[in-house]
């Protein structure tokens, strides 16, 4: 089993487990569910936001504990206010070290989209993430198939979430075209073996429809990087460990911002 199954496997338990405790009833009658959410198009195409979306990551399964100190409110207020589209939570505890209580937290603190960066299985964790805050969900095609990616992003959008579709390849993309999905990112980073390249948001970028909001992923480390991408056509770029492996990702990100 490579990482991804691995991941995929310990979620199936994960979700039966968090059912078996919360119902889906529950869920809607949490506070947050009816709370309406923030529009992803318009906080990313709003001409004094930067397009990036700055990731709060304690760790991950390749590079290990990456920060295991920073507050979850104090980050991304930070990135809000160096100005961020849109701000990413990983909710994934046994890889990430992440919860949904650090989403909740997130959610107190801000006033722009917010991302449940999870591997999503099921459409009890997109109940989870309008029950405690979340705006945006993100949908893995490399770990669902095409009938999975349409009815769980029908069923976020029938909850008035925004529906982020990450894709590696081509062909991940050609089956995942679907009118219930707002953005696409390209994650520059293979999930099965944590190689990184920048090349795939170059092959990809003009085989996205434009109807879509395009958002590169990963290995994003210099200001340059965002210049030629938007270049390119992108309009989003999802920056998580760049920022969190500082002492003060709020100053790193501003100072990354300061040079766009």
């Amino acid at each position: 089993m490579n990482i991804l199954d691995k991941i995929i496997a310990k979620k199936r338990t994960e979700v039966a487990e968090a059912q078996a405790k919360v119902s889906l009833a529950e869920l809607k009658t949490y506070p947050l569910f009816s709370r309406e959410c923030y529009n992803l198009r318009e906080s990313m195409l709003h001409p004094e936001r930067t397009g990036i979306i700055a990731e709060f990551k304690r760790a991950s399964p390749s590079k290990g504990l990456i920060n295991g100190t920073a507050s979850v409110a104090q980050v991304v207020k930070g990135y809000q206010d160096a100005g961020a589209s849109a701000v990413s939570v990983l909710t994934d505890p046994d890889f990430f070290q992440g919860s949904l209580a650090d989403l909740t937290a997130a959610r107190q603190a801000l006033t722009i989209p917010l991302l449940r960066k999870e591997f999503i299985i099921d459409r009890y964790q997109i109940a989870e993430a309008k029950a405690y805050g979340a705006d945006i969900i993100l949908l893995i095609a490399a770990c669902l198939e095409a009938t999975e990616i349409e009815s769980l992003s029908i069923y976020a959008k029938s909850l008035g979430l925004n529906v982020l579709l990450e894709v590696h390849n081509e062909e991940e993309l050609n089956r995942s075209l679907f009118n219930s999905i707002d953005a696409i990112g390209v994650n520059n980073r293979n999930l099965k073996d944590f190689s990184v390249s920048l090349e795939h948001s170059y092959d990809l970028v003009n085989k996205i429809p434009d109807r879509y909001i395009k958002v590169s992923e990963s290995g994003i480390s210099d200001p340059a990087t965002i210049t030629a991408l938007r270049a390119a056509g992108f309009q989003g770029f999802l920056i998580g460990e760049n920022f969190m492996r500082t002492d003060n990702p709020g100053a790193a990100i501003k100072e990354f911002v300061d040079q766009l």
